[in-house]
């Protein structure tokens, strides 16, 4: 079960916020050393002068969840996008249309994985931090949190989902 939220995380972490325009790029890869037989050493590469060292300030700890209640329509909107979901038909319309795009990218693994999960059990409020409501959501083969924002049209404009701590 726990590949089975990593992979969600994995999924729908790229789809944190749909205001987010900045765009993962990967930094390179790295050959599987296990892939092939060993090799002789190559001629040693030379390695750059070490750069000056900067001193590393701690980054603050995230605030924690606030208690305010959340937007009143947060949580029927996480039902009906679940239900989609798992109904295999995903309802773009309840996304803005950075986050419908992102997802559409995503929907052949995002649909066999709601399947996964089982029918829905129950859904409670978490906390809220600025405009983001964060919920439990349990299936019958998961327990998951998610993180949901509405636009003031009542789309969904960030929708996060995690494997539960």
């Amino acid at each position: 079960m726990k590949p089975l939220l990593i992979a969600a995380a994995l999924l729908l972490g790229a789809v944190a916020t749909a205001t987010s325009a900045s765009a993962q790029v990967a930094a390179g890869s790295m050959p599987n050393t296990f892939d092939r037989p060993a090799q002789a050493a190559a001629a040693p590469v030379p390695t750059p002068a070490p750069a000056q060292a900067t001193p590393v300030t701690p980054a603050a700890p995230a605030p924690a969840l606030g208690t305010a209640a959340p937007n009143p329509a947060s949580e029927e909107t996480l039902r009906a996008y679940i239900a989609s979901a798992q109904a295999g038909t995903i309802d773009y319309s309840m996304l803005t249309e950075n986050l419908a795009v992102q997802l559409r990218q995503q929907e052949t693994a995002i649909k066999p994985l709601f399947q996964q999960f089982g029918p829905l059990r129950t859904i409670d409020f978490v906390g809220s931090r600025e405009e983001y409501d964060y919920f439990a959501v349990v299936f019958a083969n998961a327990a998951t949190r998610w993180v949901i924002s509405l636009t003031d049209e009542g789309k969904i404009s960030a929708l996060q989902l995690f494997p539960a701590e």
